[in-house]
């Protein structure tokens, strides 16, 4: 597969703010618009809102053509210059077959969303080749900007507006778990209690493991899976396979039952590192049984110990978020506990 990177941001562009999934910005408009400001102020970017970024929950699932065309005309719109989604949902699956993939892939630009963003990003990758990327939504990651530590924006702009050749990541130094009632205005921008970060956790691996990024919640690629939407068995070599949870919290069991399905389907013997966030929800007991389980998945049940396995990292459904771009070249470093690319994410 040919990788194509959209063009870097600057201030001043504008980005386009659709709702692929659930309709929250017309529940929670406070939420929404207090997200829109934040990208605005420190960002420098202006926003230009679709058609279905704020309407109700029940039209967006009557009217999955409706969600799909306002991606396709977002990318075929020559203002637009990235396009990010409000939040995540349920459903965005069933918006791939009406995707303009022809489109897409003759006006390359950035795609930002989360947790049921997954299963257009990795689909709009896989047919086209474009680096898509797996990061905070308008709603769930923007709107609490002024809450999370200064490297959160650090970050947006190394990967996004002045790209790195090698951009090395952090862990944040702390890490806090969903967000206060949104019903209530006063909890707008804010977040739920800051716990400290004690790192990833190096499970397992040797040596230096290079590949392209491919992943996202795993609640999402589970809808994906026995579709026509997912991977061919060759396009997992080499991958750097990255998975979180959702706020359903699946219990660590089903979480492990998950990655043996990958094993069956000969995947695990392929990917070159598997990467897994902090998991919603769950106590540090929980936490801890998970990645036990999954290690013994990867170690006993496939005979792929020495493959990468990192978890507890700072992406997915906790906040703040890495930005990971999907389809780029990056490296585990089990030696020197490093993650990092080896390209520049954006052109």
């Amino acid at each position: 597969m040919q990788i194509i990177k959209p063009k870097r941001l600057s201030e001043g562009n504008t980005v386009a703010i659709v709702s692929p999934s659930s309709g929250a910005p017309e529940r929670f408009p406070h939420i929404y618009e207090h997200g829109l400001d934040m990208i605005r102020k420190h960002l420098g970017l202006e926003v230009k809102e679709y058609d279905t970024a704020r309407k109700s929950s029940d039209y967006l699932y009557r009217h999955p053509r409706e969600r799909a065309e306002d991606i396709n005309n977002a990318f075929a719109d020559k203002e637009v210059k990235a396009i990010i989604a409000s939040i995540g949902g349920d459903d965005s699956v069933r918006i791939l077959d009406y995707l303009d993939m022809k489109t897409i892939k003759k006006n390359p630009k950035i795609i930002m969303g989360l947790s049921d963003s997954t299963s257009f990003l990795d689909y709009i990758h896989l047919r086209t080749g474009l680096m898509t990327y797996y990061g905070p939504t308008v709603m769930a990651g923007f709107s609490q900007t002024e809450r999370f530590p200064s490297t959160f924006l650090d970050m947006i702009k190394s990967l996004l507006f002045e790209p790195e050749e090698r951009y090395e990541y952090k862990s944040f130094p702390f890490w806090s778990d969903g967000y206060p009632e949104w019903a209530e205005k006063s909890n707008t921008g804010k977040i739920k209690k800051r716990h400290k970060n004690e790192g990833w956790h190096w499970l397992q691996g040797k040596g230096i493991a290079k590949g392209t990024l491919f992943g996202g919640c795993a609640d999402v690629l589970e809808f994906m899976k026995g579709t026509h939407f997912w991977p061919k068995d060759d396009f997992w070599n080499g991958k750097i396979l990255f998975l979180e949870t959702s706020e359903e919290k699946p219990l660590p069991d089903t979480v492990k039952y998950w990655v043996r399905n990958y094993g069956s389907q000969g995947i695990l013997e392929r990917i070159a590192a598997l990467l897994i966030a902090i998991p919603s929800g769950y106590s540090m007991e929980e936490k801890a049984s998970m990645g036990k389980k999954i290690r013994s998945v990867l170690e006993f049940e496939f005979g792929v110990g020495d493959i990468p396995l990192v978890t507890n990292m700072d992406f997915g459904h906790t906040d703040p978020k890495l930005i990971l771009p999907i389809g780029a070249m990056a490296e585990v470093d089990t030696h020197k506990k490093r993650f990092r690319l080896l390209e520049k994410s954006v052109e």
